[in-house]
């Protein structure tokens, strides 16, 4: 199921290389989400979750909002039912909802 949601983006990181002769190569959204209570404890606020989304030259398409950030941001997921009852999001579209200012002339 394809779900939408605003959110607001805090960064954006490329990877890509080797490790252990493993290539990888993508770019993390770093998105707000609620921090969620446990067992232990309660707990209140925002924290980043990372959704890795294109390859690492998804990056340059966000690399001109540096200082814009946060913006908030429409993000479309792929919502999948995992074990344990809980829910798989796999960021599959995300667009800036704000422009970033001009650039000084």
């Amino acid at each position: 199921m394809r779900m939408q949601s605003e959110s607001t983006l805090y960064g954006v990181k490329a990877s890509e290389g080797t490790f252990n002769e493993r290539a990888f190569d993508s770019t993390t959204f770093h998105l707000d989400a609620d921090i969620a209570s446990n067992g232990t404890g309660e707990a209140i606020g925002i924290s980043t979750r990372p959704f890795k989304f294109g390859k690492a030259d998804e990056f340059q398409k966000w690399k001109h909002l540096g200082k814009s950030l946060p913006i908030r941001v429409m993000c479309t997921f792929d919502v999948v039912a995992a074990s344990d009852n809980k829910t798989q999001l796999t960021l599959v579209d995300i667009k800036p909802l704000e422009r970033a200012p001009k650039a000084a002339a």
